[in-house]
């Protein structure tokens, strides 16, 4: 199979879809991989290396999708891209549809075969394509509210572990999933009071186990989480529902409680939000104030530490493109239900209930067999 992966054009985004690594593994293979000059610099990956591993470098982007069968990406294809897109061809990256109505009926009109990471799921109910990226990004979010919490950067001049005699902050991690716990741990690794609130039982009593009494639990509910925000400081949104918009956990009169200068990091604005102020902001403006409270909605957090994020990614996407290119997407998804669970759009049809859900558009069905 044609392989190739261009260059992210997000804002700052400078991980990269194909490590060397990778490419050399699809090449040992059979495959042919091709990388757009410069793909890799931003996550500390030559040109050279490339070449070394047998890839194949070219000018452009528009190079990879005239040529390529199979398009590997890190974030969602910008509108340029999705008009390079061709019926045949099969797109493997993170989507994030159910947020973003205009790039699923981009990609609807595309008629291209588009698999989410975030969608891959697997028997136990796991995300093994999501999980990488949600752990970078909720180490990041304690650290990202610590910078916004300064006093030059408009926060209200509050050190996460406090000092003696001055009381350390007081951190609401919303959800305690996979996002949450990672957030809880750097969180009071770094000295900070941590609250988790969840509503699912069972969640909380993984929190308790893992961090004892370290961090309290609170079953999540409106008034819970209303009360909750007029003492915390920084406010970590990190609950998920799989392929659907996040849930609004704080609504516009819930975050008038928070004390000017609180900051909000909503990990889910990749789905939405959680919270109904929250927007889209990139690493070049990631923040904006509403209410005194400083909103930190950047939507691809981990291309922030791109060197990490890329070899993490690379190293859970691997089995799966190895599967779609040597068996073709077809029968790699009849295998494996997991894969299959990734199919969002597939030739001008929109295969996803959740992300139908949100944009009041027809859903569909495929037979692979």
């Amino acid at each position: 199979m044609l392989i190739g992966a261009p260059k992210e054009l997000k804002n700052n985004e400078y991980r990269v879809g194909l490590t060397p690594d990778v490419a050399a593994e699809l090449q040992s293979r059979g495959h042919q991989v091709f990388i757009e000059s410069g793909a890799g610099l931003g996550s500390g990956f030559s040109d050279d290396s490339y070449l070394r591993a047998g890839a194949q470098l070219v000018a452009t982007a528009a190079e990879i999708f005239a040529r390529a069968e199979m398009i590997v990406k890190v974030k969602e294809p910008l509108e340029d891209e999705i008009k390079q897109l061709r019926p045949d061809q099969l797109l493997f990256t993170y989507l994030h549809l159910a947020a973003n109505a205009d790039l699923t009926r981009g990609l609807i009109a595309s008629g291209a075969y588009c698999i989410a990471y975030e969608t891959v799921q697997n028997s136990a109910g796991g995300l093994p394509l999501l999980a990488p990226m949600s752990e970078i990004a909720g180490r990041l979010a304690p650290q990202m509210g610590a910078r916004f919490l300064e006093k030059e950067n408009g926060g209200r001049g509050i050190l996460l572990s406090g000092a003696p005699g001055a009381p350390p902050a007081q951190v609401l991690v919303l959800g305690a999933g996979n996002v949450g716990l990672q957030s809880t741990a750097i969180a009071l690794g770094m000295g900070a009071r941590v609250l988790v609130a969840d509503h699912n039982v069972d969640a909380l009593r993984r929190t308790e186990a893992r961090f004892g009494f370290r961090a309290q639990t609170l079953f999540a509910t409106r008034q819970s989480i209303s009360e909750a925000l007029i003492t915390t400081d920084l406010v970590i949104c990190a609950a998920l529902t799989a392929g659907a918009r996040a849930p609004i956990l704080i609504n516009r009169s819930m975050l008038q409680r928070m004390s000017a200068g609180s900051v909000i990091v909503d990990v889910a604005i990749d789905q939405g939000g959680c919270c109904e102020t929250s927007r889209p902001t990139s690493h070049a403006q990631p923040v904006f104030t509403v209410d005194g409270v400083i909103h930190y909605c950047v939507t691809n957090m981990p291309g922030v530490v791109p060197r990490t994020s890329t070899i993490a990614l690379n190293n859970a996407t691997l089995p799966y493109i190895i599967a779609l290119a040597n068996k073709g997407w077809r029968k790699a998804l009849k295998e494996d239900p997991s894969l299959a669970c990734g199919l969002e759009i597939a030739g001008g049809k929109l295969l996803s209930a959740p992300v139908a859900s949100a944009h009041g558009l027809t859903l569909e069905y495929l037979t692979l067999s």
